[in-house]
């Protein structure tokens, strides 16, 4: 005899976009109102990410809501007990387990909120987000707007010459830029 799960299931939904495009915004947004609806939230963010607040995830408006720091992808499956909803924030900086992670935490009938950067600073797919976009039944992708010519920009430009990976900034290492001014930039210096 087959007994269904009384748990409604899970999914899993992806914000991405470029630096200053909102999608830590709209990641507060949505767990905000999942906990006026009276749901078990939490949230969760990469421990390296400390530019605002150790344990809060902040947006670049300074809207803030509460979260856990973790170190790997693994820990989120200790830490998220009996929850409705689990929010993740800058996931590109997880390692590539997140994306085993999120499935089974959707299995398991949570509704899962992933945000991060869908390209790096030289345009390229950043870690864990191509994937994750692949697997997630609801993605929406959020613009800036390019600082140069005020088109949707959906680039994150680095201003500073480092070639590392990671390198946590805000408007003083960043800016966003539309594929127009991005290509003219790297065109202009042999990029």
């Amino acid at each position: 005899m087959f007994i269904e799960n009384a748990k409604t299931p899970g999914w899993i939904e992806v914000i991405c976009g470029s630096m200053f495009s909102g999608k830590t915004e709209e990641l507060i947004r949505r767990l905000k109102r999942a906990k006026i609806a009276n749901l078990k939230v939490e949230i969760f963010k990469p421990r390296i990410d400390v530019r605002y607040s150790e344990e809060e995830v902040v947006s670049h408006d300074a809207n803030a809501i509460i979260s856990t720091p973790v170190e790997s992808s693994s820990s989120l499956l200790l830490l998220t007990g009996d929850v409705d909803v689990v929010g993740i924030d800058e996931a590109q900086f997880f390692d590539m387990g997140i994306v085993d992670v999120v499935q089974q935490l959707a299995s398991m009938g949570i509704r899962v909120i992933v945000a991060g950067l869908d390209t790096d600073f030289r345009g390229k797919p950043f870690g864990p987000m191509p994937a994750l976009m692949a697997v997630a039944e609801y993605v929406t992708k959020v613009h800036a707007i390019c600082v140069k010519c005020g088109d949707p920009a959906n680039y994150s430009h680095r201003l500073s010459a480092s070639e590392k990976l990671v390198e946590l900034g805000e408007k003083d290492i960043y800016e966003p830029l539309c594929r127009h001014c991005f290509d003219k930039y790297r065109e202009e210096n042999n990029i």
